[in-house]
């Protein structure tokens, strides 16, 4: 039996700080990770059991179903996620407490007939994860921050500003990525930004368009890597200039 090629999105999670906290320690947070992560698909009405996962030691990669929209690991997958970090970190105490690096990227993958994946989609998505900018976002404040994703240029092209539900442009901060070979530009998302529907938006909130206008939805208006990490009581806001870059958006979601 041959070995096939299909489109899926990716989702890799990592905890920070995971090392000398020991073997006990180590597999408590492992845990805490997996069963608020479970928790978080069940929430966005996602089945686990779909998912192609994969144990990385200090965190974990899923391969979502072909026929799950990229969205979907996006709102409200994210914000769940973080709630039961949160939640879980309030309780814990100091080496047991979570911070977790999040990614997400897209791509033609191989799947085996043993059920291995594997390709180049994986390596953009482990550069991603190992980025500075994301590192930087996890470890801002004092206790540093629970959840902090970046998505991929292709993902984020794909999913925002398409008029989705909680997905706004604003939610998103561009960051150059350069790890080893590779370099491109990606997008975080971090606790506090705008994620969800604003009040009084309707449902084409984020899409910049009305309903039932035909028209294709503005370009967003993306805010740069330059910026000033600053630790809140509430979590991490990122001061930021605003630049004048155009995003094209394309037709797969």
């Amino acid at each position: 039996m041959n070995p096939r090629y299909e489109y899926r999105a990716l989702l890799a999670c990592d905890i920070a700080g995971s090392a000398g906290r020991g073997e006990r320690r180590l597999q408590e947070i492992r845990q805490v990770l997996r069963a608020a992560l479970s928790d978080a698909l069940g929430v966005a009405d996602l089945d686990a059991r779909e998912f192609g996962y994969a144990d990385t030691g200090d965190g974990c990669r899923l391969v979502a179903p072909a026929a799950l929209p990229k969205a979907g690991l996006l709102f409200p997958l994210l914000p769940e996620l973080g709630a039961r970090i949160r939640a879980h970190n309030g309780q814990a105490g100091a080496d047991t407490r979570l911070r977790v690096r999040a990614a997400l990227h897209a791509g033609e993958i191989r799947l085996d007939p043993d059920g291995t994946a594997s390709g180049a989609p994986f390596e953009a998505l482990a550069r991603l994860l190992d980025s500075a900018p994301l590192r930087h976002a996890t470890s801002a404040g004092t206790g540093g921050t629970p959840l902090a994703a970046i998505l991929s240029q292709h993902f984020y092209e794909e999913t925002i500003g398409h008029g989705h539900e909680g997905l706004e442009a604003d939610a998103f901060t561009a960051a150059e990525v350069r790890v080893k070979e590779y370099a491109a530009r990606a997008w975080l998302w971090y606790p506090g930004s705008p994620v969800g529907p604003r009040f009084g938006s309707g449902a084409a909130s984020g899409s910049g368009v009305a309903s039932g206008s035909g028209e294709q939805p503005a370009p967003p208006e993306p805010r740069t890597a330059d910026q000033l990490v600053q630790a809140m009581g509430n979590g991490t806001v990122f001061a930021v200039h605003r630049g004048d870059q155009h995003i094209r958006h394309h037709a797969r979601g």
